[in-house]
């Protein structure tokens, strides 16, 4: 069953056509992974789901719910959670304190209302644990490797247990022994019913990780299927390869 999609979506910047009629669906409880050439319009297409651009045409859904236009507060409440190519997190803050705050931010309230001080901090402490940065608790965020900082967004947007994760380039930059880590704490998650839908140039990383596989080149969808399927695609094959 479909949960998240994005029907005929456009949009573009000027005289630049990032998006044209783009189609993506994830179904519900896949790991789903969205590659394709350097401006592809991946990230857009990641950006208009969630919020962050209005698309010029076409519309998002999760389920039964039109997110069209929504804005990324919106996204966030209906149980979508997103990570960025470039880290978001406070450098001069405690490992801890940034995912405290993401526990006391604005817009989890109905999640965690129940939630007495001592029970968020045992929350804290849980995902740090599960990302595996317990012992870097007490250090200030700046201070962490890139993979760590990868490592503690992805703990901050797990406060709000989203039912689909939007990551945007996990692996990127990140040494192999923390991809391999990091596949198995998104894996452990879907287990546990959580979606996924991956933007990545990792190939290895994707095709070894990912259900279902969709590709984009200039602006539109151009193959969706199986890891094996979309490797043999001449359609793929000539948008990393050709022109």
């Amino acid at each position: 069953m479909t949960l998240l999609e994005a029907v005929d979506v456009s949009k573009s910047f000027g005289g630049i056509q990032a998006l044209s009629a783009c189609c993506v669906r994830v179904e519900e409880g896949e790991i789903a992974g969205l590659i394709g050439p350097n401006g592809s319009g991946k990230t857009t297409l990641f950006n208009v789901m969630t919020g962050y651009e209005r698309a010029d045409a076409g519309s998002v859904r999760l389920r039964d719910k039109n997110l069209t236009g929504a804005s990324p507060r919106a996204v966030f409440t209906q149980g979508i959670g997103r990570t960025f190519q470039l880290t978001r997190i406070f450098p001069r803050l405690s490992v801890f304190e940034n995912v405290h705050v993401a526990v006391q931010r604005a817009g989890t309230a109905g999640v965690l209302k129940h939630w007495t001080t001592a029970r968020e901090r045992q929350r804290v402490d849980e995902l740090l644990d599960f990302v595996g940065l317990s012992s870097l608790r007490d250090l200030p965020a700046g201070s962490l490797s890139y993979g760590q900082k990868k490592l503690l967004e992805f703990a901050t947007i797990l406060v709000s247990e989203p039912r689909v994760i939007l990551l945007d380039e996990p692996a990127g930059g990140v040494n192999p022994t923390m991809i391999t880590y990091l596949a198995e704490r998104i894996q452990t998650l879907n287990g546990e019913g959580v979606t996924f839908l991956i933007v990545e140039h990792n190939m290895e990383f994707v095709m070894g990780l990912c259900d279902r596989v969709s590709v984009m080149h200039r602006g539109s969808l151009i193959a969706e299927g199986t890891p094996a399927e979309v490797r043999r695609n001449p359609a793929v094959l000539n948008a990393y390869l050709g022109d």
